[in-house]
């Protein structure tokens, strides 16, 4: 054997277990159970007033899937998105939006460090296990949502929210067939009014 070709086989190797990976995660998403044994638990959500400001606060707790973990574990990323819109109550047309934002989470395993990290805009942090992260993922805490002069004297408004594993973010090959998949279709939702 040549010397080129002894420096290649490795990296051969390499692009090789990382192929049978991927294909591996794919088929076990396609093949996988039908049933979910995920969720989200909304344990926490307020909506309320301060320092002219309309402020959200929530707690959640997401129970990861079987398929969900071992993908994870796998190295690939997933992502948590939160999203509260506010909107104006009107009986002649449509609920008017009055404004909406949106965070997302991005956590992901490091194999060579065997740590988890968060990543939260331009922000990241490490964690030794899988649960902190996702603690971390799944909260805020005075998160503005508007300003007290958007609003109108005298109208009814309402907030609605939304917790859940974003899947269009995933790499294309996972996203294949993920509709049928229970496993991956994870979210919590919540309305409220937002008293005067």
């Amino acid at each position: 054997m040549n010397r080129a070709a002894t420096a290649f086989a490795p990296a051969a190797h390499r692009v090789i277990r990382a192929v049978v990976g991927v294909l591996w995660l794919w088929a076990a998403m396609l093949a996988g159970p039908a049933r979910a044994d995920g969720s989200i638990e909304l344990t926490t959500f307020d909506v309320s007033r301060s320092d002219g400001l309309v402020l959200v606060d929530f707690v959640a707790k997401p129970v990861l899937s079987k398929a969900v973990e071992d993908a994870m574990q796998r190295g690939v990323p997933v992502y948590f998105v939160a999203q509260a819109a506010l909107y104006r109550s009107r009986w002649y047309w449509r609920d008017e939006r009055v404004a909406r934002v949106t965070r997302t989470w991005r956590l992901s395993y490091q194999p060579l460090t065997s740590n988890w990290r968060l990543g939260f805009g331009t922000l990241s942090q490490s964690y030794a296990t899988a649960e902190e992260a996702l603690d971390m993922a799944a909260r805020a805490s005075r998160w503005k949502l508007a300003e007290t002069d958007q609003l109108e004297p005298g109208e009814k408004y309402y907030v609605e929210f939304s917790y859940r594993l974003d899947n269009n973010q995933l790499p294309r090959p996972m996203q294949l067939d993920l509709a049928a998949q229970a496993d991956w279709q994870l979210s919590a939702e919540r309305k409220v009014k937002l008293e005067p």
